[in-house]
């Protein structure tokens, strides 16, 4: 099942959970606006090519439209319309003043240089920069982009509408970005834990964590468990994958990754079969990479007691529904990795104040937010008798859905 499909359906079962009506039910379902543009760019050495840009505009009840620009060979309407909706029910379980967006454009950044990269930005911004803006949509990065790629997109707007730092959020500080935004997906996703683990009379000490998926947010979640005394037993990106038993080093297994650029050849850890990683005996599961990745194929193998889902979508409603017959607690991504985005409003709020806040209120704030989230979503398991997906599922189409109602959509 894609993406889509499989966004959808969780969408209708919190509809159906929550007794909307089916004409609300088809208005929250379909998107604002769909863009699609081309984008063609001189390469270097003079030839002309081109590509498709994507920006999906779910939903605006709530606030402006918000959402991650990726750049990626596998970009297609079907998945940027699924992320963009995830993305209005993320921010509304987060409990911030944002609506959904999601966006990219179909290439592969590997196999273009720095200066065809910042070509391509700036025409995609020059082609949708009447319908972003600081009070309409505001992008961010994603696969594939940096703080770098939203630096070329923050000047090239602000030729058009004047410097609005606020425009974009994942910038460098130097441009107002903010401090601890680089960490917050996966930091995000450390006290998301917390809170689940909390619930159940554990912490993170002493418990073992694989994680899949090795980029921002799996290299900061796996130092931060690894700091509060988790032992992170196995380690997989799209280079490979290490194990280790007895816990690996992680900040040795970082510096090892920034030296050689792949995980295979550390010393301090076994190499494994990549695929065995989803299935590999720990405590917690953490998937950090493509959506998907759990299906009806291997979720029967998975030994984790508890998957904590860092990416978009890495599990398979088929997946899900094996893993919960199983007893296998799954914290879902629509909460657990929320945090980039909830400091990307904190990016936002400290640009339109003018007014920059230090990292440790940065992380204080996105504590207090992702803990109170948390027993958001369990005050609806617990009020519609459902597991945490649909708690936090019914959590964010339910607010969303109140204040559609309230802006005087008529039924």
């Amino acid at each position: 099942m894609n993406a889509l499909a499989a966004t959808n359906r969780n969408f209708r079962q919190a509809a159906r959970i929550l007794g909307l009506d089916s004409k609300l039910e088809k208005s929250l379902l379909i998107p604002f606006r769909e863009i699609k543009v081309e984008c063609t760019i001189p390469k270097d050495d003079g030839t002309l090519v081109s590509y498709i840009g994507f920006r999906v505009q779910h939903d605006n009840s709530r606030g402006p439209m918000k959402g991650g620009i990726r750049y990626h060979p596998e970009v297609d309407p079907d998945e940027v319309n699924a992320l963009a909706q995830l993305m209005t029910w993320k921010t509304a379980v987060a409990d911030i003043p944002y609506g959904g967006a999601k966006g990219g454009i179909g290439c592969t950044p590997k196999e273009l240089s720095i200066s065809e990269l910042e070509r391509l930005t700036r025409v995609f911004t020059q082609k949708i920069h009447d319908l972003i803006g600081v009070n309409t949509d505001v992008p961010a990065p994603d696969m594939g982009t940096n703080a770098q790629t939203m630096a070329w997109i923050l000047d090239e707007y602000s030729k058009f509408h004047g410097y609005s730092p606020a425009v974009v959020t994942g910038k460098p500080t130097d441009l107002g970005g903010s401090l601890g935004r680089e960490a917050a997906t996966g930091r995000g996703v450390v006290y998301a834990t917390e809170a689940l683990l909390a619930e159940h009379g554990k912490s993170i000490k002493g418990l073992t964590f694989a994680i899949q998926g090795f980029g921002n947010v799996g290299s900061w979640a796996a130092r931060l468990f690894h700091e509060k005394g988790g032992k992170v037993v196995a380690v997989s990106d799209i280079t490979g994958a290490v194990r280790n038993p007895n816990g690996i080093d992680i900040q040795a297994l970082f510096q090892h990754k920034e030296t050689t650029g792949k995980l295979a050849d550390f010393d301090g850890a076994d190499a494994m079969d990549s695929n065995d990683l989803l299935t590999h005996e720990c405590d917690v599961l953490v998937p950090c990479a493509l959506g998907g990745v759990l299906n009806r194929e291997n979720a029967g193998d998975v030994r984790a007691k508890f998957i904590v889902e860092a990416a978009n979508h890495p599990t398979d409603p088929d997946a899900d529904e094996i893993l919960s017959k199983k007893g296998v607690v799954i914290l879902p991504d629509i909460y657990a990795n929320a945090g980039g985005v909830t400091v990307s409003y904190f990016e936002w709020v400290q640009n339109i104040q003018g007014f920059m806040w230090d990292e440790d209120k940065v992380n204080k704030e996105l504590k207090r937010y992702m803990t109170k989230a948390f027993h958001n979503i369990k005050g609806m398991c617990q009020l519609q008798d459902c597991n945490l997906r649909m708690g936090a599922f019914t959590l964010g189409v339910n607010r969303v859905a109140r204040a559609t109602l309230l802006r005087g959509w008529e039924a």
